[in-house]
């Protein structure tokens, strides 16, 4: 009897399959890739058209013999890896470690670990897609050379264990950016009104809001042209010009991408992306299920796709019809991908089994994979669903020359939204009563004048970060959550309440790779060498061109750098503080959070201590020094030398110049002396040259 062999990446996933297929077939997990190359070098022969010198991962000896041993006793081999560009290069390099024989393998893949879907993969073998394998060897050749050729420099320039990588660094630099913006930004005031009005058999009081005049909207930029605006505004008459009755709808939400699932779990569960994807991972393999066994509960979890199978759709439609009704249940399938490259040979990320509700899985599920799992399953039911329906009022109310406005919404018909709401869904508050018509009328009863400043910014989360690596064409769905990981594992950045920073050893990375390396962290070419890549995939470009045209250009590079940096002498900074333990000058070292006081006796002495960097500025509170700390995650932060006696703390660096609207000290943003009052934050005048 014929014996088979198929190979997959992970022990759950080869459980998973094993069920699925009969006695003739042997089911072996590879444990993820088996051939890499050489962590000790480069691993690429730069002098023979680039070939790489791949090696056996170490470790997994015993594992290729394990397999070896398989194959003899098998018929055929079937390759079942992961469906994407790295799948499709572990196959290939199994191939090659195994030392497979042409016609004795095939490779097969499935969007879903179910049963038909395994059987058909099975039924519809094909050979390695040598394109897909090309462009993940391009990625990988790419992103070593930059990685083995910037990463010493850095540990020349700043400290040991630091890394450069081509998506990593052009990360950095949105989160430097984006930060530097926060800093830089100057605030405006402005001012809401809103007039509280009385109608005649209504007991709520409609909340009209300021508009403008009869030229258009008005903003209020001053307290003085607020005053004089409300002091006109006594003197008029409130009354209903205009009543606008329509119908907004609120259209259902595609199914999930990896982009959207990762940005929707950390939005509503707070999970982190790396997190999202590991327990994707988990349901997309097999969980085991209460009578069931092991079962596969969701589809492929790398996807740029928003396309749903036809099968899937029509298991949606018939379960929704079910459970809601026939008026719930959407038109057509619609899916929108932007113009942009795609992975369409993958679907959406959906449930693998439709019937499988949260409700049915929940006591078989871990905490974690019940909450993705649902977000996952409510996600593409509603997607099939028809739009939720709002009746909208809106109001124009007319005081003397000014004109408010108000508004009021109901929800007419739920539609999808009767089983999913995304996490940043937010209700508008409803400003007046449902029964007011143009004959209401109306009699002012007090004005509630707001004053406000305008915001910067927003610091990235996990979320927005890789909400905006997509937008702009960086990394692909494999390396959004690896590209975050690492540059939080480096302390580069740190996260604070899900907000993302960067520390003090990021901002000089990324400073370094900007003045040496601009084209490396530039968005641009970042998003252009991933179009090359998807080239490469599509069978387009060969990937040794891109790679010839790369490294003789990053060669240059990096030589003029070490040119530059042999010419600079680089010590420790010594200080006038006394090691207590053996009376050498301290000196400044840099550390994983930052700069720190070591003693230069090391390793016979092992004195240190924080640095506390002084600005030269006293304490507008007790006259004292202001320091430089850092918060326990490593995020700068100026306060007093006399801390935690002393409570002055501020995120921008202060000056001894004060408002002369407040007296209040300042600080600096963007070139300018801006009051810290936040009631006033005055832009006070130029930040003085030093020196």
């Amino acid at each position: 009897m014929s014996k088979y062999l198929v190979i997959v990446e992970s022990p759950a996933k080869a459980k998973t399959i094993k069920k699925y297929l009969g006695t003739n077939y042997e089911v072996i997990a590879s444990m993820g890739h088996v051939r890499d190359l050489p962590k000790s070098q480069m691993g690429i022969d730069v002098e023979h058209d680039y070939e790489p010198k791949y090696i056996t991962i170490r470790g997994k000896g015993d594992l290729l013999q394990t397999l070896r041993k398989a194959v003899k006793k098998s018929d055929k081999v079937y390759l079942a890896t992961d469906p994407d560009r790295e799948g499709e290069a572990i196959s290939w390099h199994l191939v090659n470690a195994l030392k497979l024989e042409e016609g004795k393998y095939k490779r097969i893949t499935f969007n879903e670990i179910t049963k038909t879907a395994v059987k058909n993969a099975i039924k519809s073998p094909r050979d390695i897609d040598m394109d897909l394998v090309d462009a993940q060897q391009a990625r990988r050749v790419l992103d070593r050379m930059v990685g083995y050729s910037i990463s010493p420099l850095l540990w020349k320039k700043v400290k040991r264990g630091l890394s450069a990588g081509r998506v990593q660094s052009a990360a950095l630099k949105l989160i430097y950016d984006r930060e530097e913006k926060i800093n830089d930004f100057i605030p405006e005031e402005y001012w809401t009104l809103d007039a509280y009005l009385l109608a005649k058999g209504v007991k709520k009081p409609v909340v009209a809001k300021f508009y403008g005049d009869e030229t258009g909207k008005l903003a209020i930029n001053s307290k003085v042209q607020m005053d004089k605006i409300m002091k006109e505004l006594k003197k008029a008459s409130y009354k209903i010009t205009e009543i606008k009755n329509s119908e907004r709808m609120r259209k259902a939400p595609l199914p999930f991408t990896t982009s959207t699932l990762q940005q929707e779990a950390s939005k509503s569960l707070n999970f982190s992306t790396q997190k999202t994807m590991r327990i994707a991972q988990q349901l997309y393999e097999g969980v085991e299920i209460k009578g069931q066994g092991l079962v596969g509960l969701i589809s492929y979890l790398r996807t740029d796709s928003t396309r749903i199978s036809e099968e899937a759709d029509k298991a949606a439609r018939e379960y929704i019809d079910k459970a809601y009704g026939s008026k719930y249940l959407a038109d057509t399938q619609e899916s929108r991908n932007k113009g942009k490259k795609i992975q369409d040979a993958h679907e959406a990320i959906r449930p693998a089994h439709t019937d499988l509700s949260p409700v049915i899985v929940k006591e078989s599920l871990s905490r974690d994979q019940f909450r993705l799992y649902s977000l996952i399953w409510k996600r593409f039911i509603a997607s099939r669903m028809k739009p939720a329906v709002y009746d909208m009022k809106s109001v124009k109310i007319a005081a003397g020359k000014y004109i408010f406005t108000a508004s009021a919404s109901k929800l007419k018909f739920d539609g999808f939204m009767s089983v999913y709401v995304e996490a940043d869904f937010e209700k508008e508050e409803d400003s007046i009563s449902a029964s007011i018509d143009e004959k209401t009328e109306l009699k002012f009863d007090k004005f509630d004048a707001i004053q406000h400043f305008t915001q910067p910014p927003a610091h990235f989360t996990e979320a927005s970060l890789v909400k905006t690596l997509e937008e702009l064409g960086i990394g692909r769905p494999s390396t959004y959550a690896p590209t975050i990981t690492t540059i939080l594992a480096r302390r580069y950045v740190v996260k604070e309440n899900k907000a993302i920073y960067i520390t003090e050893i990021g901002t000089i990375v990324n400073r370094i790779m900007v003045a040496a390396f601009p084209e490396i962290v530039d968005t641009n070419f970042t998003a252009t060498m991933e179009g090359l890549l998807d080239k490469v995939e599509a069978g387009d470009i060969k990937w040794k061109e891109i790679v010839r045209n790369f490294y003789p250009d990053l060669e240059q590079e990096v030589k003029r750098e070490e040119e530059n940096l042999e010419k600079i002498e680089i010590q420790d900074e010594v200080t006038d503080e006394i090691c207590p333990n053996c009376g050498r000058n301290l000196v400044i070292k840099y550390g994983p959070h930052g700069k720190f006081l070591a003693c230069p006796g090391f390793p016979e002495c092992r004195f240190t201590k924080p640095y506390l960097e002084k600005i030269g500025v006293a304490c507008p509170i007790c006259g004292s020094e202001v320091v430089i700390r850092k918060t326990k995650k490593g995020r700068p932060f100026y306060s007093c030398e006399k801390s935690p006696d002393c409570e002055f703390i501020s995120w921008q660096k202060p000056s001894e110049v004060k408002c002369p609207m407040c007296g209040s000290y300042t600080v600096e943003k963007g070139g300018k002396l801006v009051c810290a009052n936040k009631e006033c934050q005055k832009v006070v005048g130029e930040i003085p040259k030093r020196g």
